[in-house]
């Protein structure tokens, strides 16, 4: 069984073993902590590009939702606040890190395409379960020296099809 804490790229693999520390570990950090400036760093914004595909596996119904990066970091800001405010029958940093699995990327020269996968849940306060069973495909490439995020295509169902 995997740890989901751990990250299964030796630092040795350097892109792979970078790419999952900012994709895993800073991500989920910076988001239940509604900070940004957490992750500001790991984006290129010279032509960022989010494209939501509506949790739907049809790319007809997919949308430039962020067509910038200001425009996503907006919604990112919207959606970890909405989740800040939620209540919470265990722990969101457990429960997300056991959801997430990043176990792909495919890097070829200093471009790479990385799928982060959601199936899971957590718990709420009132028993219920918030379901998270969604995927990204990420965009990466090392820009300035670092590995950094240049657009994806998210919000798709987990699994396709």
């Amino acid at each position: 069984m995997r740890d989901p804490f751990q990250n299964p790229f030796p630092p040795e693999d350097e892109a792979r073993h970078a790419i999952w520390q900012m994709l895993v570990p800073r991500d989920i950090d910076a988001f239940l902590a509604a900070d940004w400036s957490m992750v500001a760093d790991d984006f290129v914004e010279e032509g960022f590009i989010g494209i939501s595909g509506n949790r739907d596996g049809n790319p007809d119904n997919w949308r430039l939702a962020f067509p910038t990066l200001a425009a996503y970091r907006e919604e990112w800001l919207r959606q970890a606040a909405d989740f800040a405010q939620q209540s919470y029958g265990e722990d969101p940093r457990i429960a997300i890190f056991t959801t997430t699995t990043l176990e792909e990327i495919e890097v070829s020269g200093d471009t790479a395409l990385v799928r982060k996968k959601f199936d899971g849940g957590i718990r709420k306060a009132d028993g219920t379960l918030d379901v998270m069973r969604w995927q990204t495909l990420y965009y990466c490439r090392r820009h300035e020296g670092a590995w950094k995020i240049s657009g994806f295509t998210g919000y798709l169902p987990n699994p396709m099809g």
